[in-house]
Formats: C-alpha cells, structure tokens, sequence
C-alpha cells in the first residue's frame, strides 16, 4: 500500500497536495469569516467542515489528474485543460456538500459563491506554481550507477524535475562498461562512490547496470551507502516505483519467484470479490439511463444486434463471452480474420465513435462482473488469435492471466488504446505491476483514474 501511496504521491507532489489542501482550508475559514463579520462564530463546526471540504476536494483533484506531470509540447495546455475540468467538476460537487451537511454557516448563497471563487483561484495558483514545488529544494537528488543505455534509459524517464520531482546530479561510471551513451560531461570523475554520495547530498541511488559478475558493480560501496541512509534500487524496483511498471526487459523469471507480491490468496480474492459486487451494483444502478438510450441510438441507426459477443482469454486462460455495445458495423469482420483495431477505423459507426470515446461500449461488461469472469479493475482481456500470437512474442505475456480480466485497468488510465505488439509490450509492463500489487486501495484509485479518463477522452480509440 505504501509503495502505491508513494507512487500517487512522491514527495514533490505531497508537497502540492499539503500546499493545496491548506489554502483550500484557509478559503473557507476567511470565507466564513468574511460572511459573519465579527459576529459569534462556533469553530467547533466550522474546522471540521473546511478540513472535509478540503480533503474532499484534494480526492477530486487527484482523480482529474491534477497532480499527474503534464508531458510533451502541450503539456502547459494540457495542465491548464486538467485545471479547467476540476473546477467545472469540483463546483457541482462542493455545492453538494454544501446542501447535504448540516453546515449552518454555509446556507446563505452569496457564501456558496464566495468559496467556489475561492476555489477556482486555488486550482489556478495550481497550474501556475507547479513548476516551482517541482524544482523545490526538497526534490530527492538521484545519482545514476552506470553510463550504458540503461543509464540513459532512467536519465529519460525520469526527465526535467517539473516532470518527475527528482533531481539527477550525475552518473557514476564503473569498470567493465565500454560505452558511454550519456552525456560525457555529467560522468562524474570519482572514484570512492560512499564520498560522492555525501558530497553531493545525494538520497538515492539508482543501479542501472546489467551485469553484475565480475566484480562490475561496487557491491560493498553500494552497502555503505544503504547503510548511511541512501536509498539503492535496481532496475526493476526503479521501474515499478517510479513510472508504475514492471520492464520486461529489466525483469528475470527468478525475480518473479522470489521477490514480493503476486500473492493471490483466499483472502484477497475474497475482499476483491466482494468489492466487484458492490461498486459494479452501485454502476449499473447509475448507468441504467445511459445503458437505455444507448441501446435505443444503436437501433436507430444501424438495427440489431444492440450487443456485442465476442471470445476472451480470462483467468486461468479460460476463454469466456464478454458483453459490450455493438461500435461497429454488423459486418466488420465478415471475412472472419481478427485484426487490431486502429484510430479512425471506418468500421466504426457514428454512435460507436461517441460510446467509444465516453467508454460507454464497455458497460455492458457489468454483468460480466456480477456473474463472476470479469472484475472491475483488472487487465483487460484480449481475445484467443491474439493472446496466442503476444504470448509467442512477448516473454512472461501469460502472467496476466493469473488474476481476472477488468472492465477497466491499470494499463488502461496509464497508457493509450493498444493497437500493436508494441503496445501490447507496452500494456503487459502496466498490467504486470497491477497483478504484483492490486489491492482494494489500487482498485479504488484506477476507478477515480477512469472517471478523468472518460472525461478528458485520453487514449480513447
């Protein structure tokens, strides 16, 4: 769980979380202020109810993808996009709040009107100084082992301090590796590593050398700086923390069987069933309205059938029928070859590209969960012709399988719609780190994460 928090919530972004969620709090207690005007006020009441509305408010934005680094050209558009969307949403939700607690000093409208203003300021501040919590002197420094393309690898994904909140001061060359694929002038000329680390204020540090026979790395030095207090990941730890994925080509079948999660006992299995029924009964109560008028467009314009049936590769690669709206025209594959499905694909009808870009066509999966093949989070399935083809293609691709298929997933709201072998590879990385480490805290966050997704339309295909 804590490798789950620590992921959502490094600590640049907990430094934008406390930031947000005390000003949030200030706004209320002023704007309560500002509306008695010296008269009694009972402070009893009011903490309480600004600390709610502030914690409340963080979950909203944290779903919207707020505190999620806006990569690429647009990212100043994207940020200011996600901005946009949490006010328009947060507004509804905090006059609810209002309405249905018991809050006295917040029944008069024009004190509605003054938070919400408050608010939207807030969540503009927001967008404007993320740039500076991200470069914060607070920002963990990060020194690399290695100067390989694996070095250059995690130079990469981590990026700018903006992007990931973590600095890197340099890179640590070792004996044994002939190339230097990263920046000459950052390899550090030094030889005692434990030194280096202190010299530099450095508090992690990140291994990224292959081979490690033959005295390559400095296994005694790298216990010297454990021992101080520096953090040592390897490759695929770095993977996991940081970007949320197990690296297939960092990863070994004996770090499979040895390391920690993929544990599938009774009792999980259990908690997570449970879960299943319950949030799915709650989902298809909301979208039985949906479910109806979209099954009514699907009629009007292209006839029957208003579902889909298709075969898909479950738990235990046991094949099974999953539901979904028909998106496609009825002869879409009529010659009877399975093809990947790709943007702007004209089999798709004029309701099918408004379901598909909403996530609407997956409803229906619902009862799918309820009879007990599908679960709400999970990998999602793929069919037979091409789970045989990826499982040829891509090592440990059956790992997958040992837990149920999901509606929605972790690859889902990490990573565009897969349409490749590549971005199969890409999505399995996802999914490996959800069968690793799913439990009823990550469920419930891949759930807020799709609300964002379906809202903003990304990866929609």
């Amino acid at each position: 769980m804590l490798k789950i928090f620590s992921h959502y919530f490094p600590s640049h972004v907990l430094q934008q979380v406390v930031f947000d969620a005390l000003v949030l709090f200030m706004a209320v207690i002023f704007a309560v202020a500002a509306q008695v005007r010296g008269g009694a006020v009972d402070w009893r009441v009011i903490v309480p109810s600004a600390l709610l509305f502030a914690f409340a408010m963080i979950l909203l934005n944290s779903a919207m993808g707020l505190y999620r680094p806006a990569e690429g050209e647009r990212s100043t558009r994207t940020t200011i996009g996600r901005v946009l969307i949490s006010i328009v949403v947060s507004i509804p939700v905090a006059f609810g709040v209002f309405l249905v607690l018991p809050w006295n000093y917040f029944a008069s409208e024009a004190m509605q009107i003054s938070v919400m203003l408050l608010l939207g300021l807030v969540l503009l501040m927001r967008a404007m100084v993320n740039r500076h919590w991200a470069t914060s002197m607070f920002a963990p420094r990060v020194l690399i082992i290695g100067t390989g393309a694996d070095a250059l690898t995690v130079e990469r994904s981590l990026g700018s301090p903006m992007r990931s909140g973590m600095e890197v001061v340099g890179f640590y060359a070792v004996e044994g590796e002939d190339s230097v694929d990263v920046d000459r002038g950052r390899v550090l000329d030094c030889k005692d590593l434990l030194q280096t680390v202190r010299q530099l204020r450095v508090n992690e540090v990140i291994v990224a050398v292959r081979e490690r026979r033959g005295g390559v790395l400095p296994i005694r030095e790298l216990l010297d700086c454990k021992v101080w207090g520096v953090r040592v990941l390897d490759l695929s730890s770095f993977f996991e923390r940081v970007q949320g994925q197990v690296r297939i080509d960092s990863l070994k079948a004996s770090w499979l069987i040895y390391g920690d999660g993929f544990r599938q006992g009774l009792a999980r299995a259990f908690v997570k069933r449970c879960f299943d029924l319950a949030a799915s009964s709650i989902l298809l109560l909301a979208a039985l309205p949906v479910m109806a008028v979209t099954a009514l467009l699907i009629a009007l314009e292209d006839g029957a059938p208003i579902f889909y049936r298709q075969e898909r590769v479950g738990l235990g690669g046991r094949v099974f029928r999953v539901i979904k709206f028909r998106s496609m025209r009825r002869d879409a594959e009529k010659d009877g070859k399975p093809r990947w499905a790709v943007s702007g694909d004209d089999r798709v009808t004029r309701v099918g590209r408004v379901i598909r870009k909403l996530r609407i066509d997956e409803l229906p999966q619902i009862f799918n969960v309820l009879k007990g093949e599908m679960s709400l989070v999970g990998p999602r399935p793929e069919r037979p012709f091409f789970v045989d083809q990826l499982a040829q293609e891509i090592p440990f691709y059956a790992v997958r399988h040992c837990v149920k298929p999901g509606v929605t997933g972790w690859a889902q709201v990490r990573y565009q719609y897969g349409a490749s072998v590549d971005d199969a590879i890409q999505k399995l990385q996802y999914d490996l780190y959800y069968v690793k480490n799913h439990t009823v805290v990550l469920d419930t966050l891949v759930l807020f994460e799709t609300v964002r997704v379906v809202l903003t339309g990304e990866g929609a295909n």
